[in-house]
């Protein structure tokens, strides 16, 4: 090949990058914006970067990351659940600077007894992460830490209430006292985080009901956090 011709493909590939890149940053620039505005109508702080918000989870779709992982466009404050106030995370996860996954997240008084993870059938699960699989769970499949700690959490409530949060979401779970669930940056617009939150308030509603005492020895004790880790 004529060393012009080399030339002429580096200078297109080049460009292209460079578009990409602009790109890029045009979409960032415009979800940062969106993502503030949303967060100062509902009243909630907002926070261009946190690196050290990622590692308080290690399980769904942060099991699928090393290190490097930055949270962008934090959003955090509290929403109104049917039973109460619950504390409220909406962040970007992203590497090198770009959003590979959104994450919400809605905290309970409570951790949960195992960690559960649903995930969308055509989804690949890390094979060495150190979960078994408990079944299928209306159209998702779970994957737990402890089997006999994760059975009675899988309620016919808590299958339905899953169904409702919709297929572009990848995966739910429950790990240690969060609701958590990740979803493409593109579907991640203010409208559809709402719903998102809303559905993770009806699950955190189930597995964490006011009306029980969180402070209850017993409960302490029957509901440990597994120290499984992947």
């Amino acid at each position: 090949m004529p060393a012009w011709l080399w030339f002429v493909v580096a200078v297109v590939a080049i460009g292209a990058g460079t578009a990409l890149l602009i790109s890029d940053r045009s979409r960032r620039s415009s979800n940062n914006r969106e993502r503030r505005r949303w967060a100062a109508l509902r009243g909630w702080q907002f926070a261009e970067a946190d690196q050290v918000l990622p590692t308080r989870w290690e399980r769904g779709v942060l099991a699928q990351y090393s290190s490097g992982v930055t949270a962008t466009d934090v959003v955090a404050g509290s929403t109104f659940t049917t039973d109460g106030r619950r504390q409220v995370y909406v962040l970007d996860l992203s590497v090198n600077g770009r959003a590979n996954a959104v994450l919400a997240g809605i905290r309970c008084r409570r951790p949960t007894p195992a960690t559960v993870e649903l995930w969308l059938p055509d989804v690949p699960v890390p094979q060495d992460s150190g979960l078994d699989l408990l079944g299928p769970v209306g159209s998702r499949y779970a994957f737990v830490t402890e089997v006999s700690g994760a059975r009675p959490l899988v309620t016919p409530d808590l299958v339905d209430a899953t169904e409702e949060i919709g297929p572009d979401v990848t995966v739910v779970w429950l790990e240690d006292d969060w609701v958590l669930a990740a979803l493409d940056p593109a579907d991640a617009d203010p409208a559809r985080l709402e719903r998102l939150l809303r559905d993770l308030g009806e699950l955190a509603d189930l597995v964490d009901p006011f009306d029980s005492d969180p402070n209850d020895t017993a409960d302490t004790e029957s509901e440990a956090p597994s120290e499984n880790r992947g």
